[in-house]
C-alpha cells in the first residue's frame, strides 16, 4: 500500500513539472508598447489610429482586449465606441485599432478620449491606456449669443453707401487686407504677431471673428489678426456704425479705428487717426474714442472721451460703436448715445479729419496701454463683429 502511494506521488510530481516547463517565463515575455495619437477634427467622420508595437521577437500570437473610454470627448458625440480583441501574429512588430472621430466644425477646446487595454496573453503591457486628442481649435463654426444693442439701418437724411454684414463663408478680399507681422510692436511694444490665417480671422454665423491665441509663431508667443480697407474702401464724412462684442481680459486691446488714406505720403500722425472704439483689459466696462493728429510742434496731439456700462462688461453683449463725422467735427456714440465730440478748433496743429480715411479692425495683445497678459488671461480671446456700415448724407 505504501509503495502504491509513493508511485502515485511521483507520477503527480512528474506531471506538474512537465506543465511548468511548457510555460514561458514572465521575464521572457515580449512587451507591447502603446502610443498616444492626435487627430485634427474634420467636418466629416475620420478614423484615428492607435498603434501598438512589439520590439522583441515572439513565437506565439499575442492577444489584448481593448475598449474605448470617455474623457472630455464623449461617446456618440465626439467618437464612436469600439471594443474587441487585438491580435499580433509572430513575425510582425505592429498592429493597430481604428476608432471613428465624429465630424464637427465647431471651434472649441481640444478634447480627449482613451483606448483601454487589458488581459494580455503571451505578452506584457508597457501601459494600460492610450490617449487620443481631438484638435478642435481650428473649427470654422463658432456661434455666440446675439444679445445686445441693435441699431436701426435707416437714419433720416442718410443713405447706406457701404456695409459688410459678414454673412459669407470667407472674408471679402476685395474689401479687406490682412496685415502680417509685428512691426516692432507697432510703436506700442505689442506682443502679438498678426497673421492672415483662418486660425486668427474667419467668418462664422454672420460674424467676423478675430481670435487672439497664445501660441509660438514666427518667434512670438501670441498671434492675432489686423484687417484694413486701405486702397480698397475709403470714406470722407458720414455716419459709421460697427456692432461688436469685445475681449476684455488683462492684456487685451481690441480696436475699431481709421487712418488717413494719405499715410503713405505724410506718415503718422499727420495723416490723422480716428479711434472709433478702443478697450483695454484693465477697464472691461469702459471704451474710449479718440482723435490723433500732428500738433503745432510737429509732435503727437490727441484728445478723446470715454463711456462706461452701468454694469457688466463689453464681452457679454453686442454694442454699437459709432461716429458722426462731418466737416470740421466728429462725434462719438455708443449704442446711439453721444459721449464725446471733437471739433477743428481743439486741434493745435494740422487738422487731418476732412480727408478720406480707411478702416482697421484688430485685437492687440499687450502693449504700453493695456499692459501684458497675466495668469488670469485665458486664451483664445475673440472680438466678434456683426457688421460695419457707412451712411452718408443725401
Amino acid at each position: 500500500m505504501n509503495l502504491l502511494v509513493l508511485l502515485l506521488s511521483l507520477s503527480l510530481f512528474s506531471c506538474k513539472k512537465s506543465d511548468n516547463s511548457e510555460k514561458q517565463p514572465i521575464e521572457n515575455l515580449p512587451t507591447v508598447q502603446l502610443s498616444d495619437v492626435t487627430q485634427q477634427r474634420r467636418t466629416t467622420d475620420v478614423s484615428v489610429r492607435f498603434n501598438v508595437s512589439v520590439w522583441s521577437s515572439f513565437t506565439k500570437p499575442i492577444t489584448i482586449t481593448y475598449a474605448t473610454q470617455e474623457g472630455t470627448a464623449k461617446q456618440g458625440t465626439d467618437f464612436v465606441a469600439a471594443n474587441g480583441t487585438l491580435t499580433i501574429q509572430p513575425g510582425t512588430t505592429q498592429a493597430y485599432v481604428d476608432v471613428t472621430v465624429k465630424g464637427d466644425s465647431l471651434r472649441q477646446n481640444d478634447l480627449q478620449f482613451y483606448l483601454q487595454f487589458s488581459n494580455p496573453q503571451n505578452a506584457l503591457l508597457g501601459g494600460t491606456k492610450s490617449t487620443a486628442t481631438i484638435l478642435n481649435t481650428d473649427g470654422t463654426y463658432l456661434p455666440t449669443s446675439n444679445d445686445g444693442y441693435s441699431a436701426t439701418d435707416n437714419y433720416p437724411g442718410y443713405s447706406l453707401v457701404w456695409s459688410d454684414e459678414f454673412n459669407g463663408s470667407a472674408l471679402d478680399t476685395k474689401v479687406w487686407n490682412t496685415e502680417q507681422g509685428n512691426n516692432n510692436g507697432w510703436g506700442n511694444h505689442e506682443l502679438e504677431y498678426y497673421t492672415g490665417r483662418p486660425q486668427n480671422v474667419f467668418l462664422s454665423n454672420g460674424n467676423l471673428i478675430i481670435e487672439a491665441r497664445k501660441e509660438t509663431y514666427q518667434g512670438f508667443n501670441y498671434t492675432s489678426a489686423r484687417l484694413t480697407t486701405q486702397n480698397k474702401k475709403t470714406y470722407q464724412f458720414g455716419r459709421v456704425d460697427i456692432r461688436a462684442k469685445l475681449p476684455v481680459l488683462k492684456g487685451m486691446w481690441p480696436a475699431i479705428w481709421a487712418l488717413g488714406s494719405n499715410i503713405t505720403t505724410v506718415n503718422w500722425p499727420q495723416c490723422g487717426e480716428i479711434d472709433i472704439m478702443e478697450l483695454v483689459g484693465q477697464t472691461p466696462g469702459t471704451v474710449y474714442g479718440t482723435g490723433h493728429w500732428k500738433n503745432a510742434t510737429n509732435g503727437h496731439g490727441y484728445k478723446g472721451g470715454q463711456t462706461s456700462l452701468s454694469s457688466g462688461d463689453f464681452s457679454q453683449k453686442f454694442h454699437v460703436f459709432s461716429i458722426l463725422w462731418e466737416k470740421d467735427s466728429i462725434q462719438w456714440l455708443m449704442d446711439d448715445k453721444p459721449y464725446y465730440k471733437s471739433t477743428k478748433d481743439i486741434v493745435d496743429g494740422i487738422y487731418p479729419f476732412n480727408n478720406p480715411f480707411f478702416f482697421l479692425l484688430n485685437v492687440a495683445v499687450g502693449g504700453d496701454w493695456p499692459g501684458n497678459p497675466d495668469g488670469t488671461t485665458q486664451f483664445p480671446q475673440r472680438m466678434f463683429v456683426d457688421y460695419l456700415r457707412v451712411y452718408q448724407k443725401n
